[in-house]
């Protein structure tokens, strides 16, 4: 056997084998979708959305665990955000003059992106349940911004070193300041692809159990009050899935199938503006 035809070969067993692995990952992709389509589709109503979590044996809905969800995440994405934007901008911009103080960073971003979640959750729970005595939304709310942090400050690093240093040589040479040219060049060139980072950092946080469980908890009634315990659509989705009764499962199934495609809504929209800010720097 020649060479080229034993590379020929080398190369159809090893895309064979990437197109098993690829078969056998969307199968079971298509297989939950379907089981949570299946199963959650038929206890979506009207009641889902605007009746609160029932007590055993009654009808409700998921209203105050929607709303809380919404708020925590919504609070969370508030806190973090400009945090992660502002670090992965030094980083970016000033971490080749300071590089100790950038490799520290660097260091903890990527501790903190590979930390078990329910760690984070343990983190929140002793520095703030612990010490006020009871659970909280503000709690979840923390635990959900330190695990959207990292995630924002390496998107935000990512896309302002693809920004080309000659935007920036450019606006120096006619006299802008470090900061102008932060704010008035990189910012705008790489906004698409920072704001895709905060789409993929809140669909990153939407779905967490193990933080909220040790931190907000989880409340049946309608609760606005985030220094008052709150209910959330994974914790309550855990709960009633646990339970053995089936109104509660079906609301399980319902909770599931709505924060899954609201996840999935989120990771489709992100990766087009991925698209549209790659075409655009």
């Amino acid at each position: 056997m020649t060479r080229q035809r034993k590379r020929a070969l080398i190369n159809f067993i090893c895309l064979a084998l990437a197109c098993v692995a690829m078969a056998f990952g969307l199968f079971f992709l298509g297989a939950i979708l379907w089981t949570l389509v299946k199963n959650g589709w038929p206890a979506l109503s009207a009641q889902v959305f605007s009746q609160m979590t029932p007590p055993p044996g009654e009808s409700g809905g998921l209203l105050n665990a929607i709303m809380g969800s919404v708020i925590i995440t919504g609070v969370a994405t508030v806190i973090g955000t400009p945090l992660g934007i502002l670090a992965g901008t030094y980083l970016a911009e000033y971490g080749d003059r300071a590089h100790r103080v950038a490799g520290v960073i660097r260091l903890i971003n990527d501790v903190l992106l590979s930390a078990p979640s329910v760690v984070i959750g343990f983190f929140a729970y002793a520095l703030i349940v612990a010490r006020t005595g009871h659970f909280s939304g503000w709690a979840g709310v923390v635990a959900l911004a330190v695990i959207l942090v990292p995630v924002v400050v390496s998107s935000t690093e990512n896309m302002l070193k693809m920004v080309p240093n000659q935007l920036r040589e450019a606006a120096a040479a006619l006299g802008a300041s470090k900061s102008r040219v932060i704010a008035s060049i990189t910012y705008r060139s790489a906004k698409t692809g920072i704001l895709t980072g905060v789409l993929l950092a809140i669909a990153r946080i939407s779905g967490e159990t193990a933080p909220l469980l040790f931190t907000s908890l989880n409340n049946q009634f309608w609760n606005t009050n985030l220094s008052k315990p709150m209910a959330s659509l994974p914790i309550v989705i855990f709960q009633f899935a646990m339970s053995p009764y089936d109104d509660w499962q079906h609301l399980a199934w319902a909770g599931a199938l709505l924060i899954t495609l609201s996840v999935l809504v989120i990771n489709i929209t992100a990766r087009g503006l991925a698209k549209y800010s790659a075409r655009n720097i």
